[in-house]
């Protein structure tokens, strides 16, 4: 008898042990497709995080590239003042966002820039140096916000005269001073688009423009190769003066030519990386002492026509130019007469003293 009861009780501990197994076993079992659920979704999830929005990242930076004015937005441009002086060109901060970049002489034999902005939300911009009067007339014809950091006395005069909506470092709250930087004070001036809008708001300039854009846009790439005078353009170098020469070297694989100075690579101080543009118009234009400046300021010839080139994808045309009024928008043509059409991308317009590029 004591043996039976002996042998019951160890079956008993045994169905018991096995019945605290079995559960033990459902439980993990439970846990653990729970858990692979919540993995595969997690994998999911990191598939969306990692591959998805790098595809769209990828996809608006080659509309930034591409694409970078909306041809259909009727938003205002805005026209910023660049110091283009060689101790300050190594901070230039956001000209890549530009859709157009003016370069002009100006005294001394240096280069002042124009960049101008349509629908961008730039963070820093500059460094913004002083108006100076024929830039307004490139301003103009963009309609654009005029933006600089005070002028000379003819700019000054013009601006009151032509009625330029302007935004001005010397009385408008647009601007701050980097003095981190190691530069002269002058040098140090920046803004950003948020601040210009600010600031243009309050002034009461109207947010949107009914003008045409000044360039017309090709959703396809444009092959020069047929248009007539066509010659290679594998590089341009544009002499301003003994100071200042732009050059720009064409990368048949990223289909844009990439900008210097005195054959010093053109950078972006925030991105580092080398600005470059989509399309060059080269527009040949005179340049001679403002009658009456004791300080060498410039004129320009830059009402009437003249000649020029238009630059892209390794080719360059010889074009006219014509400019009928200090408003009215310059209009670029072919030797056959047609307007001419530029690739969609950002384009620098060279306003250069008369026979100062040479193509290769």
């Amino acid at each position: 008898m004591g043996n039976i009861m002996k042998n019951k009780k160890i079956v008993a501990i045994i169905g018991i042990a096995i019945l605290i197994a079995t559960f033990a076993f459902i439980v993990y079992v439970t846990m653990d497709m729970s858990n692979n659920k919540n993995y595969t979704n997690n994998d999911n999830n990191n598939s969306s995080n990692n591959t998805t929005p790098k595809e769209d990242n990828n996809k608006e930076e080659e509309e930034q590239v591409i694409s970078i004015v909306d041809t259909n937005s009727n938003s205002r441009s805005v026209a910023v003042m660049i110091n283009n002086l060689n101790a300050a060109r190594k901070y230039h901060s956001g000209l890549q966002d530009a859709y157009i970049v003016y370069e002009m002489i100006v005294e001394g034999g240096i280069t002042r820039m124009m960049a101008i902005y349509k629908g961008k939300d730039t963070a820093r911009i500059g460094s913004i140096r002083s108006a100076r009067h024929y830039f307004l007339d490139y301003a103009l014809e963009n309609d654009a916000i005029y933006v600089h950091y005070g002028w000379s006395p003819k700019a000054q005069s013009d601006i009151s005269s032509l009625k330029v909506k302007n935004i001005n470092g010397l009385y408008d709250d647009a601007f701050w001073r980097d003095n981190s930087l190691n530069v002269a004070y002058e040098h140090t001036a920046f803004t950003s688009m948020s601040n210009i809008l600010k600031v243009a708001k309050k002034k009461g300039y109207s947010m949107s423009s009914n003008k045409d854009l000044l360039l017309n846009y090709s959703a396809d790439e444009i092959d020069l190769t047929s248009v007539d005078g066509s010659i290679t353009a594998n590089s341009v170098d544009i002499k301003y003066s003994n100071y200042v020469t732009t050059n720009y070297i064409y990368n048949p694989t990223d289909k844009v030519y990439y900008r210097s100075v005195n054959d010093s690579p053109h950078k972006d101080y925030v991105t580092k990386k080398q600005y470059y543009a989509k399309n060059i118009i080269i527009a040949y234009i005179d340049n001679y002492n403002l009658s009456g400046d004791t300080s060498g300021r410039q004129d320009l010839d830059n009402i009437g026509s003249g000649s020029g080139y238009y630059v892209t994808s390794g080719k360059a045309v010889p074009i006219t130019w014509t400019k009928s009024s200090r408003s009215s928008q310059t209009v670029y043509k072919y030797r056959s007469g047609e307007e001419i059409t530029v690739n969609d991308g950002n384009t620098f317009i060279q306003i250069a003293p008369l026979k100062s590029a040479t193509i290769k």
